[in-house]
């Protein structure tokens, strides 16, 4: 059997989860592991039973990875993702693709020059079987028109969560709770919705006024080109780490997304179409549970030599937003892309 070389840079929280999914695939191989923190280096390598280095471009120097990870703090994800595809590897990288517009758009520069890689971008709630089918549904039209959208996300996040160095600044996380915990669930939004056509948002901070720069809380109102509107509201100044709330309503009927499980209501009966399922990949619960999906995907993908759907471009739309929520947030007007 054919087996990929993988290296991941950044062991931190979420790397645990790339790890875990990387050591389930039989056509993986994690060949190193990358930290600046030496000893965190050595024990995820130990833990793991691969090579670590301390300097990433010295691991982009070794013909045995075919595939980057990458888990960085948000402001290295493109300058990393940049020399590595410039190294003739394939990237996939976690969201969101870089702390800033400019920024990313190197990614997908980078990836144009070298068409011989790919890039994927992380947004793992896709691969959720609730997510696929509400996506099925808004395209097969089965309940008629969609005529408007939701999303919630009520998360906590306190003074200790920022006590990482890059945490909470514009010019290393760039943003908040917009750009780093809510941004799956816009972008479950854009991608079921269908095209958007414009945007306009407003930020906040509530809870952690003094302790970061960035907003804690935002809410935005979209509009798609197929006539439905989105409203979107996501803060991590709520007590608890309450599931993601999604509602989509249709001329015959709605489908409501309440954590995992997805409920259709048509002409007042309500039914069951997913529900929750087991992780056993150490993620917090509302990481969702498709990480793994999603990894083997795209190493299918690579594996077979085709093209991966949720590359830049792709993983760029719901970053776009992001930053255009921002925009819209400081000068007060709706951002329009028609």
């Amino acid at each position: 059997m054919k087996q990929i070389g993988i290296a991941l840079i950044g062991c931190g929280a979420i790397s645990s989860v790339h790890l875990k999914a990387i050591s389930e695939i039989p056509t993986a191989k994690l060949v190193a592991v990358v930290d600046t923190n030496a000893e965190l280096a050595a024990q995820t390598a130990e833990a793991y039973q691969c090579r670590y280095y301390t300097d990433y471009l010295e691991m982009l120097k070794n013909p045995d990875i075919d595939v980057v990870h990458i888990c960085t703090a948000h402001y290295l994800h493109a300058p990393m993702a940049v020399d590595a595809l410039n190294a003739g590897k394939h990237v996939l990288t976690e969201k969101p693709m870089a702390e800033t517009k400019e920024a990313a758009i190197t990614m997908l520069h980078a990836a144009e020059a070298n068409p011989n890689v790919q890039l994927g971008v992380i947004f793992q709630n896709r691969y959720n079987p609730a997510s696929i089918l509400m996506k099925q549904t808004v395209d097969s039209g089965e309940l008629g028109k969609l005529l408007c959208l939701k999303g919630i996300v009520t998360w906590c996040r306190d003074a200790s969560y920022y006590q990482t160095e890059w945490k909470g600044k514009w010019a290393t996380e760039g943003g908040g709770v917009l750009i780093n915990q809510s941004i799956h669930t816009l972008d479950l939004l854009q991608w079921i919705g269908g095209e958007v056509s414009s945007v306009k948002g407003t930020m906040s901070t509530d809870s952690l006024e003094g302790i970061i720069e960035v907003e804690d809380t935002v809410h935005a109102h979209l509009t798609y080109q197929n006539g439905a509107t989105a409203v979107f509201y996501a803060t991590n100044s709520y007590g608890v780490n309450s599931p993601p709330e999604i509602e989509l309503v249709f001329e015959k009927g709605k489908l409501v997304l309440a954590g995992d499980t997805l409920y259709r209501v048509v002409d007042g009966e309500q039914s069951i179409l997913t529900s929750p399922e087991a992780t056993n990949l150490g993620a917090k619960s509302y990481w969702g549970i498709s990480h793994g999906t999603q990894i083997a995907d795209f190493y299918d993908h690579l594996l077979h030599n085709r093209s991966y759907g949720l590359n830049g471009p792709e993983g760029f739309k719901a970053f776009n937003l992001v930053m255009d929520i921002y925009e819209s947030s400081r000068s007060g007007k709706r951002i329009s892309y028609q």
